[in-house]
């Protein structure tokens, strides 16, 4: 019995203890500078595209396994736009609202043809990336276009002020973001306890307490730990709010609403569920709109960042996405995955592309050690597979 539970543990947070290692390697290799303050930050900020992109990106996969190859053209495609549009003189608002429609109405467009015409979403979507790329050069007109509205680069992460300020102390230390996490754990532990008292009272089968508490306590200490690294360097960037809006909303949908239940399901057994009443076109459709909405979210996060659009952007973008939702624990079959699984796998990739950096390897070498991490990711996800059939 134990040696099956020690098992069992171990393939249910097989990539959080694969994250572990990976950080405490780089530590060594670092000498210690993968865990500075500053590098934290940065990490959070340069993958804010990957946890908003491989979000939505989470939703196509659960469907079946299909992917959107077209989100870093698309990415390109509505940030080219709203730089455009700022250069131009229009208003930071409209210019957010229009790439984010643009971004919707780009995901519609290609939903459909996946929903109701049958397009496989890998050609349907492959086909969106050459040509929402030329868009995006047409748009730019092959140049780079600087963005300089100064509310809109702090708004969405990309000036020197695009961080909260501490309102209660006033020395290095940014005493608001420590607040801030210790409520943030806090508010963690509430909701723990009173989700284990509901499922009893409701006569579900609850986790071990010991096992529960142990998870949560680490939890806890983690979110402390994290929010104590950025309080030494600036606090609680505009980026790190995004990420934490987008993951909290998309959390709750996949756990808590009707299509969030769908997108399992359909991916699941897609002709059971259709039988069972449910529209599986609609789903379909509502992943891929979705997955253009949050491509938008992306290109608006992107070229704050840069504080420039180009037509090079996003080159890669759907790459990264793609992996963050695999190396999380998604499978390539659908049906499985969660956003808790998709962060770790993001930040995962984060931290070995930041460490290797530090380390000064070859961006060569760089994409060899993801592409290895993918396969071992879909390696163990296809024996996974096989054990259980």
């Amino acid at each position: 019995m134990d040696n099956i539970k020690v098992k069992d543990i171990f393939k249910k947070y097989t990539m959080i203890i694969a994250l572990i290692l990976v950080i405490l390697f780089f530590q060594i290799g670092t000498g210690g500078k993968i865990l500075f303050a500053q590098n934290i930050n940065n990490l959070i900020s340069q993958n804010a595209y990957v946890f908003v992109l491989a979000t939505g990106m989470l939703c196509c996969i659960l469907t079946g396994g299909n992917i959107d190859l077209s989100v870093g053209s698309v990415v390109c495609f509505t940030g080219g736009i709203g730089a455009a549009m700022m250069a131009a003189g229009s208003n930071m608002i409209v210019a957010v609202v229009v790439m984010l429609v643009v971004g919707l109405l780009v995901g519609m467009f290609q939903g459909f043809w996946i929903a109701y015409i049958k397009v496989p979403p890998f050609i349907a979507t492959l086909a969106g990336m050459y040509a929402f790329r030329g868009l995006s050069n047409v748009v730019l007109q092959g140049f780079a276009v600087s963005v300089t509205d100064t509310a809109f680069l702090n708004i969405f992460g990309g000036g020197a002020d695009c961080y909260v300020p501490d309102f209660i102390g006033s020395g290095e230390l940014n005493v608001t973001c420590l607040v801030v996490g210790i409520v943030v754990a806090a508010a963690y532990i509430l909701l723990t306890v009173k989700g284990r008292i509901s499922r009893k009272a409701k006569g579900y089968e609850v986790a071990p307490l010991i096992g529960e508490a142990i998870k949560t306590v680490l939890i806890s200490g983690i979110v402390i730990w994290l929010f104590y690294k950025l309080a030494n360097y600036k606090g609680i960037s505009a980026a790190l709010i995004w990420i934490a809006i987008i993951l909290t909303i998309y959390s709750y949908i996949t756990k808590k609403t009707t299509i969030g239940r769908y997108l399992y399901a359909v991916g699941g057994n897609e002709k059971a569920t259709r039988l069972s009443g449910v529209n599986t076109k609609r789903v379909y459709f509502i992943a891929y709109a979705n997955m253009g909405l949050l491509a938008g979210l992306a290109g608006i996060l992107t070229i704050a960042r840069a504080a420039s659009a180009q037509p090079t952007y996003g080159q890669g973008y759907e790459m990264d996405a793609i992996a963050a939702c695999f190396i999380g624990g998604a499978s390539a079959y659908g049906g499985i995955g969660s956003i808790m699984g998709m962060v770790v796998g993001a930040t995962l990739m984060g931290v070995i592309n930041q460490g290797m950096s530090i380390m000064g390897i070859n961006a060569n070498y760089q994409s060899v050690v993801k592409g290895v991490v993918l396969l071992v990711a879909i390696i163990f996800d296809v024996m996974s597979k096989k054990e259980k059939n």
